[in-house]
């Protein structure tokens, strides 16, 4: 069996021999190759160039037997595009152009034609397509418009994101019409996405959890699901949301159809509060690739072994992998997973 029909089973939530494995930020700054080119280029001009984003997104799977290629690009891309170019800062962080602080700005944003400047994932994820074929599946991603919301009005990362929670609270006529707008682009953006030969686009809500009691559905999971609404059955939906068990309810009732389990969570208590035809993706916790390979085995064992028979359950990390993970302890963990079924 192919790792794209493997994945496309999954998702379906079909008894397989052994879960896919894909890897979160798969194409990390942990590996060497990956270190040489960054070395010769900036993180933006790879992931603009369609044959160098291409190259990084391949390096894991030359390396390790993944079932699916995870595109190398970034959630802020959209912001971008639209108007707000975003980099990094020396002593780490993202920091954008310039804030969102009024609704000038925000209706100055481009949404209009956002996605045809975003051409450069579609031919991306075209060249992966032409070098996998039906070997692999190819994951595309975008963020959620609260969390790209999060990052525009804020001016880059920021503990607690403080000026989007004011302006969330004091002025939510201008978030409200910045939700609006990203909303619209990512729609496009997914299309663009699964026309290019994407087999599923996941969805990152990574900041839905800043959101305060009551407010969740209204700053994030509502835009979310316009977005699930709009696209229908084009393409499968997986849905990042960290810290998901105190919304579980709420997500279980919608038509995303897998969720992803950040590694806080038991992903065995929320696989059997979902519904059935919803797939799980999770959730080792991603330090353990920074320790020892044989931690890494007992830890991907358990999780393996308490998800059996593996219906609809899709390993990966609990959330990005980091530099300061071991190759050694990423062979070992892939190692564990693809060869699970050949010994339980």
């Amino acid at each position: 069996m192919t790792g794209r029909e493997r994945m496309r089973r999954a998702l379906a939530c079909q008894k397989l021999e052994r879960p896919p494995i894909w890897i979160m930020r798969q194409a990390g700054r942990y590996l060497p190759e990956y270190r040489a080119l960054k070395e010769k280029y900036d993180f933006v001009e790879m992931v603009k160039s369609p044959s160098l984003a291409t190259e990084v997104t391949l390096q894991p799977l030359q390396r390790f037997n993944l079932d699916a290629a995870i595109v190398f690009s970034d959630i802020l891309v959209v912001n971008e595009a639209m108007g707000q170019p975003y980099g990094f800062r020396e002593a780490g962080g993202i920091t954008m152009e310039f804030p969102i602080e009024e609704l000038r700005q925000v209706r100055e944003l481009d949404h209009e034609g956002a996605v045809e400047r975003l051409a450069y994932v579609g031919q991306t994820i075209k060249m992966l397509r032409d070098s996998l074929q039906e070997e692999k599946a190819v994951l595309g991603f975008c963020g959620s418009p609260w969390t790209l919301a999060c990052y525009a009005v804020e001016g880059g990362s920021a503990e607690g994101f403080p000026k989007t929670m004011a302006l969330a609270n004091e002025d939510p006529a201008i978030l409200e019409k910045l939700l609006e707008k990203f909303s619209k682009v990512l729609v496009r953006y997914a299309r663009l996405q699964a026309k290019s030969g994407a087999d599923a686009i996941q969805i990152f809500d990574t900041w839905g959890n800043l959101c305060p009691q009551g407010q969740y559905e209204k700053w994030s999971l509502k835009w979310i699901l316009e977005i699930v609404e709009e696209l229908g059955n084009e393409i499968p939906l997986i849905l990042y949301a960290r810290n998901c068990s105190q919304h579980l309810e709420t997500l279980a009732s919608t038509k995303i159809n897998c969720l992803s389990v950040d590694h806080s969570q038991d992903i065995l208590e929320i696989r059997k509060k979902l519904p059935p035809e919803m797939a799980v993706q999770g959730n080792l916790n991603p330090e353990l690739l920074e320790k020892d390979p044989d931690e890494v085995k007992v830890e991907a064992r358990s999780i393996l072994e308490r998800m059996q028979p593996h219906s609809g359950h899709i390993f990966n990390l609990g959330h990005g992998i980091r530099p300061m993970a071991k190759i050694e302890c990423m062979e070992t963990l892939v190692e564990t997973v693809t060869n699970f079924a050949k010994t339980s």
